[in-house]
């Protein structure tokens, strides 16, 4: 190999060579390893200085972390009357939105779909456009949302059914794209149309995992639900702003363990019923 054909890497790391039975001499490129690595350790580094992050900082502050949360226990117990209802609020926007989200996914997800549509052009729209809206953060969208329809969980609503349309929409058409088309062909060609194809042939094969997706994404929209009332959106949220301001920290405590107790209840029943599905 001739001195200008080597890279700037080989030069650095000449690569492995070993000398066979024959007299063949064999050259082993070297792994790329230690190159990513050290990008990865420069753009770290960079990053750190661009956002003004201290580690020293972080240790040294740590402590005030367990300070507040010494404050939280016990927590008031008698708040908990009051916090049931957002808490109900919190779970059926969750729920709602899931749904709605969901259903929502599906046409735009099989338009999506280069095995089931042939025109690359609308294919490319669909999935830019999926890309477009798992752009938007969705505590942007609660806040938008709140000016368009108000304060209150209908924002809520909104902003999680717009967040799980993205998320199960690409996850969609990508387990749609993998499916065997055998059957869905052999449908269309015995006559059927095509969406009666698709739905006995190409739905039965992506269903169960479209269910475990949507299951497992109500179960992190239960969380994301509970911090959009910072902007106003109902739920926990709001409750839990406004104790966190006035630093009522045994009332704030009262607030996560509630929200801890009916996250992990929720996502065992997601987890059994996914268990079912697959």
């Amino acid at each position: 190999m001739k001195q200008s054909d080597t890279s700037i890497y080989d030069r650095i790391f000449p690569p492995r060579s070993y000398t066979l039975s024959n007299g063949k001499v064999v050259s082993e490129r070297r792994s790329r390893l230690p190159l990513v690595l050290a990008l990865l350790v420069i753009a770290t580094v960079v990053s750190g200085e661009i956002t003004g992050f201290s580690i020293s900082t972080l240790f040294g502050r740590l402590s005030y972390f367990f300070v507040m949360l010494g404050d939280m226990f016990p927590p008031d117990t008698a708040y908990m009357a009051q916090v049931w209802t957002p808490l109900w609020d919190t779970i059926k926007m969750s729920l709602l939105g899931s749904v709605i989200g969901a259903v929502l996914c599906i046409p735009f997800a099989v338009l999506s779909s280069e095995n089931l549509l042939k025109n690359r052009a609308v294919t490319l729209f669909f999935k830019f456009f999926f890309s477009v809206v798992r752009t938007l953060p969705t505590l942007v969208v609660a806040l938008i949302a709140t000016y368009v329809f108000g304060l209150g969980t209908l924002a809520g609503t909104v902003a999680i059914a717009v967040f799980t349309f993205a998320y199960c929409g690409k996850i969609l058409y990508e387990q749609i794209e993998t499916v065997d088309m055998g059957s869905h062909e052999a449908l269309e060609a015995l006559g059927m149309g095509r969406l009666s194809s698709i739905r006995y042939a190409v739905w039965p094969q992506v269903l169960p995992s479209f269910l475990s997706t949507v299951l497992f994404c109500f179960e992190g929209n239960v969380r994301y639900a509970s911090i959009l009332g910072y902007v106003g959106a109902g739920g926990l949220g709001l409750i839990l702003n406004e104790k966190i301001g006035w630093r009522e920290y045994p009332r704030v405590g009262m607030i996560l363990i509630a929200l801890f107790i009916a996250v992990v209840i929720l996502e065992s029943l997601s987890s059994w019923l996914r268990s079912k599905l697959t």
